[in-house]
């Protein structure tokens, strides 16, 4: 009796397939050639600098000596952190943020309301109040300066004229008065952006909604509360989140109104980083006044976010 042999099944080794080099499409060409100009734009006059005053934050550069660049670790940040200018600065910069914010929010949500509804002239109406926003800040400084004035301003005129004041103040000259000064002209600035903000975000609320919180019962403060403020929260949060960091940033109608002065009482971080350059020639602590202030704004930003848990208009 035969018997049968095994069979004995041999597994060869699995060989992938050789990889395709890897081609770009024509249309792949062309969209990154498009793209170049923007990327390269974007690198040489964005994330380059910010890298390099990254790096000169760090480093001992003065234009008294440029031949002794040379890292020293954190001295400049120690050096600004420990000024007797910077609780001043700070604090300041708390306030301009804070109060400039809440006004350009308050008034831009009122002029959005008023807006959107319909009346005679309302394109006019809008485009004298959208105007400021397209105009220069250091622009709207000088205006705002002359405004002012102790002597010749409009604002010191119409006080002493209506027997509010007895005598001119120096808005700009008394250390008192200039920040207030600067914050006043920096609302009337801002509020052009809430109410192009909010208006849009008005205009795109469904007229259903209304009509069913009417049939509902819902009377106009009702439908506010109910529709209104809910459907335009996101619009609002990531408004107020672009204004801060822009605030923050804006130095220009506090240097066209004050320079920073009287004695640097109207000065906040941006102005204070810029004085550094101007006439203290100190780059390394300038980059470091600029590197606490990405720092302030992406803490900031990660705690905002975080808190609002921003999500699409309507479903709060």
């Amino acid at each position: 009796m035969q018997t049968e042999k095994p069979i004995v099944v041999t597994k060869e080794p699995f060989v992938s397939p050789p990889k395709k080099p890897f081609r770009l499409s024509k249309e792949g060409a062309f969209i990154c050639l498009c793209l170049l100009p923007a990327v390269l734009f974007v690198g040489i006059f964005t994330y380059y600098p910010l890298l390099r005053g990254i790096i000169m934050s760090f480093q001992n550069y003065t234009l008294f000596n440029l031949l002794d660049v040379r890292f020293i670790g954190l001295d400049n940040f120690f050096a600004v952190l420990t000024s007797p200018e910077f609780p001043r600065v700070a604090l300041n910069s708390f306030y301009w943020v804070a109060v400039s914010l809440f006004f350009q929010l308050l008034f831009g949500f009122a002029l959005a309301l008023f807006m959107r509804r319909r009346f005679r002239g309302r394109g006019i109406y809008q485009a004298f109040v959208f105007f400021p926003w397209a105009m220069s800040g250091f622009l709207i400084g000088l205006i705002w300066r002359w405004m002012f004035n102790a002597q010749f301003g409009v604002i010191n005129d119409l006080l002493v004229k209506s027997g509010l004041i007895a005598a001119p103040i120096p808005f700009l000259a008394d250390g008192k008065w200039a920040l207030a000064a600067v914050i006043i002209a920096n609302i009337w600035y801002g509020v052009a952006f809430f109410a192009i903000m909010i208006l849009a975000a008005l205009q795109s609320i469904p007229e259903e909604l209304y009509e069913a919180a009417a049939m509902d019962g819902a009377g106009r403060i009702q439908q506010f509360w109910s529709v209104t403020l809910p459907y335009i929260l996101p619009t609002m949060l990531v408004t107020i989140l672009l204004r801060v960091i822009w605030i923050l940033n804006f130095p220009d109608i506090i240097y066209a109104m004050t320079n920073g002065g009287p004695a640097g009482s109207t000065h906040i971080f941006a102005t204070y980083m810029i004085d550094k350059v101007i006439f203290g020639q100190d780059y390394g602590q300038a980059s470091a006044v600029g590197v606490i202030i990405v720092l302030l704004l992406l803490v900031f930003t990660v705690f905002y976010v975080k808190a609002t848990r921003m999500e699409k208009g309507g479903d709060f």
